[in-house]
Formats: structure tokens, C-alpha cells, sequence
């Protein structure tokens, strides 16, 4: 058996936290059992499926990595598949027509609501043979009286449902559009899924969509329900809490290997282990080992996860997600120094790619102006002769030393001594004349960076606007 997950989001939204991390687990399983993973997007609700929210979950699927092994399908090019196979239902019996009008059913439902039972429908029309030509229906699956179904659930063990608790579900509307529950199963049978990896707001609809596929001669998958995200209050996850777009995530500078590394660890643990790569997560991830209980959702730990995600990740990777919030904040990534080396100086300083970007603009950009308490405290008239001696040092450096961090630094230093000051009190001035502000990479490496050219025009700036 070649095993077989899917991912099936609606698209009447964006793809949230709780959404990613079903897709993780479905993704990491596919590969874990080097089988297939597959991309359904469940687009029956026509009025409240958008263009925009699939583009979306494609997005956020794609700077995520998890990417699907065919093409994604679209539930709504299959109702000719959904007829088929409703047809195919009515003409074994498994199924009928309800006839039933609107007015019945609610005075039914509110009958049983006042008997304090459960409303379901009483199966008024499942043994009925008139066929009225005119009069609307829908199509309805005839639901075992008797008997139990189990699901042998991955995650939560075997759950027993009674089949009399279960009632004779619409499978087709009135106009003949199938429903959620119907369309499922067809899918999962001819895409050949062999695990279902959902939420447990699923697990009452396992029983009915088993039931249909047992129907239908088909052997059902292996089902895992994957418990809630909750705030840190305790209540189901919701915006307040950061249950926002996935691409919410990236647009503020998250690594998308860091939100996959916090969205794993929301149910599922290997030891005291914290943090996770890729590669890792494939070879220890294991469905069995998901807690039964609700996950808490901390921003905090999802905070420091990146952190350590943007220090340990190859440069290489970290520049790639860089360049796109370089692209974001329209600044040219070709008008200083490669990406790659900013991250190797930036990477212990920022929380985010977000702050690292905006923090490096003085890198690839003029800056309009000082920092105002920095250029006070530093940019002074006692700073002049200092800068200009330097100024003169540094551009005697040739080519070689201005490519050394360790000859930069012995520069700044042997013009400090020269002028009798501490290190600090030229390097400090020189960052805010080079920078426009008080916060940088080490001095050497921030000379290196920007390069002699720039060095020496903000140098000559700063040393003008201090005479003047």
C-alpha cells in the first residue's frame, strides 16, 4: 500500500495556524512513509469561496514548503463524479429521494428540540416509492439502522459510534450540488487516500462518511484527529490570540522553517528536544505520539523559535526569505553587499527578517538624516579632528585591507591611540557618520560592508556637517 494524506482546505478564508499545522502533519506523514501528498481545495461553497483565498492558501503553502506531489484539485470540477456516483447510491439502494419541505423539517426539529432529543431527521421518505415529478428533493444516504461503527483513530484509539444515533444525511441538494460529507468520500476514494489528517471537529462526520464508503464497496482510510489550538486563555484560537493568515507570518518576518518547527511542536514532542529542522521532522515524526489534549498557542516561543532559526539556518536560506522583504520595503539588494554576508553580521541582532531589513537600509541606501540624539552625542566639534585623522587613515587602505575585518579594526584602533581615545569613543562617532545612527554590526564589519567608497562620502559628509 502506497500510503496516501491529504490537505482539503475551503477557501472561504485565509490559511490559518490551525489549518498550517493539519497540512504539516498530513505532509510530514506522506514523506515520513515515502508516499503521496495531495492538495484538494473543497470550493463547493460557491457564495463564500473566493479567488483570493485560494490564491492565498497557494501562498502560504508555497513559503511553507509544502508542496503537494500533482496538481491541486478543485472540488468543483468533479460534480459530474459527485452525480455518478449519487446516482450510483440511489440505484443500489443505498440512497433516496426526500421530498420533504422546508416547513416539515423545522416543525420536526423543533418537535424533538422541545422532547429534549437531538434533532435528526426521522426518515419520513426512506421507504418511500412515489416519485413526484414536479416536486423539488434532495438525495439522502440511507444510514444503517443498527449496529456500530468504530474509528480506529491514530491519535485518540478506537471511538464507537452507534449507527441509530446517526441520521439519513443529504448527500445532494435540491439543485443537485453535493454536500461536504459526500463529496469527501468520493474524493478520498478515487484519490486513493489511505490517512485522513484533520481536525477533531471532523470526528463526528467520520462515522457517516465511513458509512457511505462501505456503501460504495470501498475500504475507508486510516483516520487521525488532530486536537484544537487554544489561546493562552484557554479559549478556542482566534485572532486575538494570533490566529491570523499564514502569509501574516511571513509578511512580519517569520522564517517559514521556524513557524513549521513551533506548528509541529503544537500536539507533538520527541524528548525535550525544541527545535527542529526540516530533514529532522521527517525521520522522528510519528502521528501516534500527538497528544489527545488541546495545544496552547504561545507567540513568545514561536518568537525565540525564529530567532534561533534566523542564527543556525544556512545564510544561504535565511537571504532567500531576506530578499523578499528587501523587495517588500522597495530596497535594492544589488546596491550594497550580498545578502548572504549581511545575514552572517545581522543574524544575532534581529528577532525578525522584518527588523533585519529595516535595520540594514544604511547599507544600500543614503539616509536622509542622523539620528538626532546620536548625532548630539557623538557628531560633535570635539569628533572633528578625530574623524578627519581617521578619515585620512582609512583611505590609505588598499583594496586587501579594506576586505580584512582584522586590518579595519587595527586602523580605527591605531588612529584611536594616535589620538589618545579609547576605541569606544572613535568608534562610536564613526558608526553614527557611516551609519546615521548609534546601532550597527561591529565597526569593522560594518566598514567592510558598505565599502571604501561609501565610508569615505559619509565620512566627508559628517565631517562637514559638524563644521558647519
Amino acid at each position: 500500500m502506497t500510503v496516501c494524506t491529504r490537505f482539503a482546505p475551503s477557501p472561504t478564508g485565509y490559511l490559518h495556524i490551525g489549518g498550517a499545522r493539519t497540512a504539516l502533519y498530513s505532509w510530514l506523514y506522506a514523506r515520513q512513509q515515502k508516499g503521496r501528498f495531495i492538495l484538494r481545495i473543497e470550493d463547493t461553497d460557491r457564495e463564500r469561496s473566493t479567488d483570493e483565498a485560494i490564491d492565498a492558501i497557494f501562498q502560504g503553502m508555497k513559503w511553507l514548503g509544502l508542496e503537494a506531489d500533482a496538481q491541486p484539485v478543485f472540488q468543483t470540477q468533479r460534480f459530474d463524479r459527485y452525480r455518478e456516483v449519487a446516482d450510483q447510491l440511489l440505484a443500489e439502494g443505498h440512497a433516496y429521494r426526500c421530498y420533504c419541505t422546508k416547513e416539515r423539517l423545522e416543525a420536526l426539529r423543533e418537535a424533538r428540540i422541545k422532547m429534549k432529543r437531538k434533532p435528526r431527521y426521522d426518515g419520513h421518505c426512506r421507504d418511500r416509492d412515489d416519485h413526484p415529478s414536479d416536486a423539488p428533493f434532495v438525495v439522502r444516504f440511507r444510514n444503517p439502522l443498527e449496529g456500530e461503527v468504530v474509528v480506529s483513530d491514530l491519535i485518540r484509539g478506537p471511538v464507537t459510534f452507534q449507527n441509530e444515533e446517526l441520521d439519513d444525511l443529504i448527500i445532494a441538494r435540491s439543485d443537485g450540488t453535493p454536500t461536504y460529507n459526500f463529496t469527501v468520500v468520493v474524493d478520498d476514494w478515487d484519490m486513493h487516500v489511505t490517512h485522513v489528517i484533520r481536525g477533531d471537529d471532523h470526528l463526528n462526520n467520520t462515522p457517516r462518511q465511513m458509512n457511505i464508503l462501505q456503501a460504495l464497496g470501498a475500504t475507508p482510510p486510516i483516520y487521525a484527529h488532530v486536537p484544537m489550538i487554544l489561546g493562552e486563555d484557554g479559549k478556542r484560537l482566534s485572532k486575538r490570540h494570533g490566529a491570523v493568515s499564514v502569509l501574516q507570518y511571513r509578511d512580519e518576518g517569520y522564517m517559514p522553517e521556524a513557524l513549521l518547527n513551533y506548528l509541529v511542536r503544537l500536539g507533538w514532542s520527541h524528548g525535550d528536544q525544541e527545535v527542529f529542522h526540516c530533514d529532522e521532522l521527517i525521520e522522528l515524526f510519528d502521528l501516534k505520539q500527538v497528544s489527545r489534549s488541546a495545544a496552547v498557542f504561545n507567540p513568545k516561543k514561536l518568537l525565540w523559535l525564529n530567532e534561533v532559526h534566523i542564527k543556525e539556518s544556512a545564510p544561504a536560506k535565511v537571504a532567500e526569505q531576506l530578499q523578499w522583504h528587501f523587495d517588500s520595503l522597495g530596497i535594492d539588494a544589488s546596491a550594497g553587499p550580498s545578502l548572504v554576508d549581511l545575514v552572517i553580521a545581522q543574524r544575532e541582532r534581529a528577532k525578525t527578517l522584518k527588523e533585519m531589513a529595516e535595520s540594514s537600509r544604511f547599507f544600500y541606501e543614503e539616509f536622509e538624516k542622523y539620528d538626532a540624539k546620536a548625532a548630539r552625542k557623538n557628531l560633535t566639534d570635539a569628533a572633528w579632528p578625530a574623524l578627519t585623522a581617521l578619515r585620512e587613515a582609512l583611505a590609505a587602505l588598499d583594496d586587501n585591507g579594506w576586505a580584512s575585518d582584522e586590518r579595519l579594526h587595527e586602523t580605527v584602533e591605531k588612529a584611536a591611540e594616535r589620538l589618545a581615545l579609547g576605541f569606544g569613543k572613535l568608534a562610536q562617532p564613526l558608526r553614527v557618520a557611516v551609519t546615521g545612527g548609534s546601532v550597527s554590526p561591529s565597526i569593522n564589519v560594518t566598514l567592510r560592508l558598505l565599502g571604501k567608497t561609501k565610508v569615505l562620502a559619509r565620512l566627508d559628509r559628517a565631517i562637514a556637517s559638524i563644521a558647519s
